[in-house]
């Protein structure tokens, strides 16, 4: 209980002690206040501060009540007479203190925050103010706006549900007015095929849930809507300005509150692209944004845009004579900036572009430029990809590299992840996670998100949903042997204290475990059966974080080699029931191919039915299901056009109307929407979905292959209040049972009937992409029977 730091140090040592280690002066010179923002922590209805200004006494304990300032912030404002801050701890009127582990937290005068255990400055709750080019700021953008339009999500366990993934910019345009090509729309060939690289929108999407939904899936991964500022960042995963939703994604009516509220109408969940690890090249709005040596001559005015005074840039104004979209009109300048900190200042570099021009030091934002202040962001560039570097130096030039060890890093991208938390979204998927240590994910971000998630939707925010990117490009069960690098690595807490500066503790973590290597790392058995009897899990040590299943999207060239990658890792994850499971997506095909999958028909059908039985969350990338852009690269950047790669534009197979009566059920369909709908892929997604759906085994079973025959065979069973349910799969092939329950067992591909009386099944599945599930029947859990219409492969 924090009285016990008072009581100890006494209150003349407690004030020393402030002046000596914070810098306070004694005797202010006016007298001063401070208002004191505190993050409700999830749970506490009631929020008291207990304080104490510096040389002064502490209120009566529990010290006084504080008020809602904001969504999941409540505050006081304190008269501190002459003091120049004081100490404070929180409690929740019931015997729960926040004391800062013991230690008491120490604030200043002004605006001052408390969240997650971490103490900041600034108003939360304002209305966030750009900091003037090249000049940070150390105030914190708010957690939501006054007027800040909010929903509820929609909650559930998320292995419930299958997702399909989606680039918002590619897959459907719903109004033309919003699109925009860019400074490379000519250059890239875009403009020769009338495609600019912003075209879909969430207008777009809105008006296709109904083919989503009548695929089957439950839910959509959509990439990052914050605002985006470098040349080709269609993609959103350059954020300039995190607070804010890009301009070229929402039209009049299909805001991204209004998708968001238009999915969960149809009970579909909406999954938000979340970037933490860097912003664009051109810096955070409303942290820092430095400025560039531009110079508008013979040779770079196609490149700078006029300057024009009081501009903001938004992505989407347009210059007047020629049309193009403002780029970087506003972060330039010919004339050295005062506070320049970037060496060499417009002096030529004696290098050329590849068009010839001359290139000039400080053109570009980079790491080494002395551009970017180290509080706020990174300064070298990754040497080792393995090594500590590769989590705290830049990947590329237009990523720069965010120093997330920083305080008030932290607060900027918490505080604005927290507005789309009030949104409604149901879950994050976690871009570049690796870049990030797991100390600082288990320290700050990890549980910002869980706290806020919580304190705002209640029991809906316990699910929501966080799967990130840890991309371990191996075969390996282990990224070449570093666990710090490693996919499963982030699916645990930590298991000793590190210090309490971020930055050391970084290091710390990253030598101890990987002196502790790979056979030291703790295991699980959440994602196995004991036998055939399913047993609670143990989440103790999960730590807030699920992740792609990075081995199984390495091997799923085949997908046996996919199914035995994946049972061999499965122990060490937290629980890789809750793995986000894909054979390809916008970066990368099985084997770190460059091109979309283009195994044929057959092998994806297979790769489906294995990932819609098997553990973990089905997730496909828009236009699998017609094999849309098979063998094409992925992406060339602006070097070739979009519609030569596997991220073209997808809205001209979804032309026509769809309507969906259920997941996996279409009412009625015409144009080209139909003609897709009627593709053999379509045929076996929607009915994978369909029997999915029905078999509580296939969503959140724990799996096991003991005693048990066939290429690709398992068992699975989810037992949890009256749900009982258990599940034999087999994969294009032929799979014998032993040892498992007797009963009747009713297959939901074919509706085939047995009865078991020696604990022995054979299940037959002929031909690639088939299947078997048969289901045994329970007290109270009755198997489903025949589910679904024979398609082109369930059979």
């Amino acid at each position: 209980m924090k009285v016990s730091i008072r009581r100890r140090l006494g209150l003349a040592m407690a004030s020393a002690l402030a002046v000596a280690t914070f810098g306070f002066v004694a005797a202010a010179s006016a007298a001063s206040s401070v208002t004191v923002y505190y993050q409700r922590p999830s749970g506490w209805t009631t929020v008291n501060i207990h304080y104490a200004p510096y040389g002064g006494s502490w209120t009566p304990v529990p010290g006084v009540a504080m008020q809602p300032a904001c969504t999941g912030w409540l505050s006081r404002t304190i008269d501190l007479g002459d003091a120049a801050g004081l100490q404070v701890v929180f409690n929740n009127g019931s015997g729960v203190w926040d004391n800062n582990n013991g230690a008491d937290y120490r604030l200043g005068t002004g605006d001052v925050t408390v969240a997650a255990g971490r103490p900041g400055t600034g108003n939360p709750c304002a209305t966030p103010t750009p900091s003037p080019s090249g000049s940070p700021t150390a105030t914190p953008t708010p957690t939501s706006t006054p007027g800040t339009p909010t929903g509820s999500p929609l909650g559930g366990d998320p292995r419930e549900d299958t997702i399909y993934f989606v680039m918002t910019a590619r897959f459907n345009d719903g109004d033309s007015a919003n699109n925009r090509g860019g400074s490379q729309h000519v250059k890239s060939g875009n403009a020769a095929n009338g495609d600019p690289m912003f075209r879909g929108d969430f207008e777009g999407l809105i008006d296709k849930l109904d083919y989503i939904k009548g695929l089957g899936f439950s839910a959509i991964w959509i990439t990052p809507v914050v605002l985006n500022r470098s040349d080709y960042d269609y993609h959103g995963y350059h954020g300039w300005d995190f607070y804010r939703i890009d301009g070229r994604l929402e039209t009049a009516g299909n805001t991204y509150q209004d998708l968001i509220d238009k999915a969960h109408a149809k009970g579909i969940k909406i999954y938000q692209d979340v970037v933490y690890n860097h912003s664009s090249r051109w810096g955070a709005k409303g942290l820092f944004t430095p400025t560039v040596y531009g110079v508008r001559d013979s040779q770079w005015s196609w490149y700078y845009d006029q300057p024009n005074a009081g501009f903001a840039y938004d992505g989407l104004t347009v210059e007047p004579t020629s049309g193009r979209s403002y780029y970087n009109g506003d972060i330039w300048s010919t004339t050295e900036p005062v506070g320049n900190t970037c060496l060499n200042w417009g002096r030529p570099t004696g290098g050329r572009s590849a068009e010839g021009y001359t290139l000039y030091n400080c053109q570009w934002p980079s790491p080494t430029s002395g551009m970017f202040p180290a509080e706020y962001y990174h300064r070298c560039w990754i040497g080792n990809w393995e090594g500590e570097d590769a989590r705290s130096c830049w990947t590329h030039e237009d990523l720069a590299d965010l120093n997330t060890e920083s305080a008030v890093v932290q607060s900027h991208l918490i505080n604005a992840y927290n507005r789309y938390i009030d949104m409604g979204v149901d879950g994050f998927r976690v871009d570049t996670a690796v870049h990030i240590p797991r100390n600082t994910w288990n320290r700050r971000f990890l549980p910002a998100i869980r706290q806020h998630a919580i304190a705002t939707h209640g029991d809906k925010g316990r699910d929501f949903y966080v799967f990130g990117e840890v991309a371990a490009f191996v075969h390996d069960k282990w990224n070449r042997g570093s666990v710090n690098h490693s996919a499963q690595f982030f699916t645990w807490k930590e298991r000793r204290e590190y210090s309490a500066d971020d930055i050391r503790a970084a290091a710390e973590q990253f030598e101890y475990e990987n002196l502790m290597g790979p056979g030291n790392q703790p295991t699980s058995t959440n994602a196995f059966l004991d036998g055939n009897t399913y047993h609670e899990p143990d989440h103790s040590r999960f730590s807030g974080m699920n992740v792609i299943d990075m081995r199984m999207h390495m091997n799923f060239g085949e997908a046996g080699n996919a199914f035995h990658n994946g049972r061999d890792s499965d122990d060490s994850y937290n629980d890789a029931t809750y793995n986000a499971v894909y054979v390809d997506s916008h970066d990368y095909g099985p084997n770190k191919s460059s091109v979309r999958y283009a195994g044929g028909t057959d092998a994806w059908a297979e790769n489906m039915s294995l990932m819609w039985t098997f553990r973990g969350i089905p997730t496909l990338y828009y236009g699998s299901e017609i094999e849309f852009q098979a063998g094409r690269p992925i992406d060339c950047g602006p070097s070739c056009p979009l519609a030569t790669t596997g991220r073209a534009y997808f809205g001209d197979h979804l032309a026509g109307s769809v309507t969906a009566t259920d997941f996996g059920v279409v009412a009625s369909a015409s144009g080209a929407v139909a003609t897709t709908l009627a593709q053999p892929l379509v045929k076996h997604v929607q009915r994978l979905n369909q029997i999915r759906r029905a078999i509580p085994a296939l969503q959140k079973g724990q799996y096991s292959t003991e005693g048990i025959s066939g290429t690709m065979a398992f068992k699975r069973r989810f037992t949890a209040g009256g749900v009982d349910s258990f599940a034999l799969v087999a994969l294009s092939g032929t799979a014998t049972f032993t040892g498992i329950p007797n009963g009747t067992y009713v297959d939901a591909v074919t509706g085939d009937t047995r009865t078991v009386g020696d604990g022995t099944l054979t299940a037959a599945a002929s031909g690639k992409g088939n299947l078997r599930v048969y289901v045994l029947s329970l007290p109270g859990n009755p198997a489903p029977g025949r589910i679904g219409t024979a398609g082109p492969y369930l059979r």
